[in-house]
């Protein structure tokens, strides 16, 4: 008979996801307080202020990082569950 492979998601893939995640709440929400406290803007915020876009979007880049952390989470939960491990 043949055997049937068990999917896993990649370790690399995931790393990813958590690496994206933080530097996008880091740039995101960094951005924004740096902006709010002192008047001035670094990484993404720069970088959006010189395409005009509004200030609101740099908290957009933020929660992105979040939703992509928390994609993060659930996946490695759900593979731990999988495996029988606690």
């Amino acid at each position: 008979m043949a055997k049937q492979l068990k999917r896993t998601d990649s370790g690399s893939g995931q790393g990813l996801l958590w690496l994206f995640g933080v530097i996008l709440v880091i740039q995101g929400f960094g951005s924004a307080i740096t902006e709010a406290g002192w008047d001035t803007s670094f990484g993404v915020a720069g970088l959006l202020r010189a395409a005009h876009m509004p200030e609101w979007v740099t908290l957009l880049v933020g929660f992105a990082g979040l939703a992509l952390l928390g994609m993060a989470a659930r996946r490695h939960y759900a593979s731990k569950g999988a495996d029988g491990h606690p």
